[in-house]
C-alpha cells in the first residue's frame, strides 16, 4: 500500500535529541528551542517566535491574548479543522462561519465584511494547502473596523503573499509540525507574534501565566503568577527534532514541489476533459507544496475513487467536513448556507505526498486515477 502519508527523518533528530538530554535541560526553552525560534524570527520577518506543544495551543494562546470572552464573535472558515474554531469556543465566543472561495477553499474575502456585528472580535483566516489568502483585502477589512486578524497557517510554512511569509502578515499567526505538514517534530507548534502589544503577555501566557522568560533574562529578581495561561512550552526533546527538520528545509521543499509539479502535470489531461479539477494557487501566493488535492465532480465519484485506489494499493483521503453542519455547531450555527464549503467536503480528495514518495509511484498512482475515469 502506497501510504497517504510518511514521517521523512533527516538522520540528526536522534543525534540532537541526545544532545538536548545531555545538556541536562529537557524541560523546555533551551538551546534548541531558541534556535527554532530565531529561525522564524529572521527567515519569515516574525517579530516575536513561540514555540507550542501543538497549533492547536498556539491557536487558544490567539484566543487569549485577544480577550475573548463570552458574547464576542469570531468569524471563521467552515472549511478547516476543528482546532480553528475550538481556541475561541473555549474563550466563549460564538463563531460565525464564513463560505470558501468558488477557485479555491479559502475563506472568501469578499463575504467576510456582511458578517460584522458590534460583537465580532477578530477574523481568522486558514490559508489552505499552504495557498495564501486575499490578505491584502482581510487585512483591509479588519483596519476598517478595528478588527484583529489571526492567520491559520497550519499547512503554509514557506509559503508566500506578494513577497510576504505567510504567517508574517496577522497581528498573530500560528504554524503546524504536525507528522502530516512539510516540517515535523511528531506533534508541535508555534505562535507567530507580528503586533508588538501582545510580545510581553505572550511570553506569560506561554510560561503557564508566570514572568518566568523575564526572571532567566535578568530583567526582575524573582517570578511569580501575574496572568492566566497554560503549559504551552514544548519540551526541548520536541525542539530539538524540529531542529533537524528545519536545517533540511530547502531539501524538503525542493522533493516536495517536484512530486506535486509532476501529479499537476500528469493529471493535467483530466481536467482537460472535465473530469476533475486540480489546485490553482492565485497569482499572488507561492506554492509550498503541502498538498495534493483533486475534486471530484460529486460525492459519489469521490468516494468511488478512493475505493478504487484501495484497490490498487493507495491511500487517498478526503479532508474537512463542514463545521457549521458539525454535530457540536449545527444548532449553533445561524442557519446560512455556505454551497462552497459543502461542496469542498463532498469532492475534495487528498493524493498521497511526502519526501520519501518516489516519482515512478506518483506516475503509478496518476495512471491509476486516469484508468478510473477511462472506465
Amino acid at each position: 500500500m502506497i501510504p497517504f502519508n510518511k514521517p521523512f527523518l533527516t538522520g540528526k533528530e536522534t543525534a540532537y535529541i541526545e544532545q538536548a538530554v545531555s545538556s541536562g535541560m529537557i524541560s523546555g526553552n533551551g538551546m534548541f528551542t531558541k534556535q527554532c525560534q530565531h529561525f522564524f524570527e529572521t527567515k519569515y520577518h516574525i517579530k516575536k517566535a513561540l514555540l507550542t506543544t501543538s497549533c492547536t495551543d498556539a491557536l487558544e494562546m490567539c484566543a487569549i491574548l485577544l480577550n475573548i470572552k463570552e458574547g464576542d464573535e469570531v468569524i471563521i472558515p467552515s472549511y478547516t479543522f476543528v482546532s480553528t474554531a475550538n481556541a475561541f469556543v473555549l474563550r466563549g465566543a460564538k463563531i460565525v462561519f464564513a463560505d470558501s472561495k468558488s477557485e479555491h477553499p479559502n475563506i472568501d474575502e469578499t463575504k467576510i465584511e456582511a458578517l460584522i456585528t458590534p460583537k465580532t472580535k477578530a477574523i481568522v483566516v486558514v490559508h489552505y494547502a499552504g495557498f495564501a489568502c486575499e490578505m491584502d483585502t482581510i487585512m483591509a477589512i479588519a483596519k476598517k473596523h478595528s478588527l484583529f486578524v489571526v492567520e491559520d497557517a497550519a499547512q503554509a510554512i514557506e509559503s508566500y503573499y506578494k513577497g510576504k511569509a505567510l504567517g508574517s502578515i496577522g497581528h498573530l499567526a500560528t504554524f503546524s509540525f504536525h507528522e502530516t505538514k512539510n516540517i515535523i517534530s511528531g506533534e508541535g507548534g508555534l505562535l507567530a507574534i507580528n503586533d508588538e502589544q501582545f510580545i510581553e503577555r505572550s511570553e506569560i501566557i506561554w510560561e503557564k501565566g508566570t514572568n518566568r522568560s523575564a526572571f532567566f533574562r535578568g530583567e526582575i529578581n524573582k517570578y511569580g503568577w501575574v496572568d492566566i495561561g497554560s503549559s504551552f512550552l514544548p519540551s526541548e526533546i520536541i525542539a530539538a527534532f524540529l531542529w533537524a527538520q528545519l536545517e533540511t528545509i530547502d531539501d524538503i521543499q525542493a522533493k516536495r514541489k517536484l512530486i506535486w509539479n509532476q501529479y499537476a502535470s500528469q493529471l493535467q489531461p483530466l481536467e482537460d476533459k472535465g473530469f476533475i479539477k486540480l489546485p490553482k494557487h492565485p497569482e499572488y501566493s507561492t506554492n509550498n507544496a503541502h498538498m495534493f488535492y483533486v475534486l471530484c465532480r460529486n460525492y459519489d465519484e469521490r468516494t468511488q475513487l478512493i475505493s478504487f485506489l484501495i484497490a490498487k494499493e493507495i491511500k487517498a483521503v478526503f479532508h474537512y467536513l463542514s463545521l457549521h453542519k458539525s454535530v457540536f455547531y449545527h444548532s449553533k450555527h445561524d442557519g446560512r448556507m455556505l454551497p462552497m464549503t459543502d461542496s469542498y467536503a463532498d469532492r475534495l480528495l487528498r493524493l498521497p505526498l511526502f519526501y520519501e514518495l518516489d516519482l515512478k509511484d506518483v506516475s503509478y498512482i496518476a495512471n491509476q486515477i486516469k484508468a478510473f475515469y477511462e472506465h
